[in-house]
């Protein structure tokens, strides 16, 4: 493998069955995984609330995606989104695919004039890209230090955050 031969690009719809293959693949082994991380992407996708959904190809191999979804926050602030799942095929992880493949995304947002970004996962990996746990923004269904926030311009708002109905999917 030559992690200098992928490149970064939107999904097209010639991409899907891949997007769901990588997805699968890449938390089948997962600590934290709930097996329906491919599902969550076809139900955003279904829903038409996949706002920024990017893959890595290396020569005619989807090897790894990211979806940004809208969230919503209890104040009213609009402009909030999710990042995930983050998906990179095993013997492609740990090769930088899913950190090209978050700073692409979060420039993507920078450039739609997005107000933030949030996730829920590992603090030491999502803090490398500038994800911070911020007590004014709140995701009361995980535990606090998993659920970071990153403030493109404007201050964090005051809030609960709300997940789309897509990110309960059981089938």
């Amino acid at each position: 493998m030559n992690t200098n031969t992928y490149i970064i690009r939107k999904e097209i719809p010639s991409d899907i069955r891949q997007i769901d293959a990588v997805t699968k693949a890449a938390f089948s082994s997962a600590t934290h995984a709930s097996g329906t991380e491919h599902l969550i992407v076809r139900a955003l996708r279904a829903y038409q609330q996949l706002t920024i959904s990017l893959v890595a190809v290396a020569g005619d191999q989807l090897i790894g995606h990211v979806a940004i979804s809208p969230v919503t926050v209890s104040s009213g602030e609009a402009g909030w989104f999710g990042l995930g799942p983050v998906s990179v095929l095993p013997a492609w992880q740990g090769a930088g695919v899913g950190s090209s493949l978050i700073r692409a995304a979060m420039a993507a947002l920078q450039e739609s004039s997005a107000n933030g970004c949030v996730v829920l996962g590992e603090p030491a990996y999502y803090g490398r890209f500038g994800f911070r746990v911020n007590e004014r923004l709140r995701y009361p269904e995980a535990p606090a230090e998993y659920f970071q926030v990153l403030a493109f311009d404007k201050p964090v708002p005051e809030g609960t955050v709300q997940y789309h109905d897509a990110f309960y999917v059981t089938e």
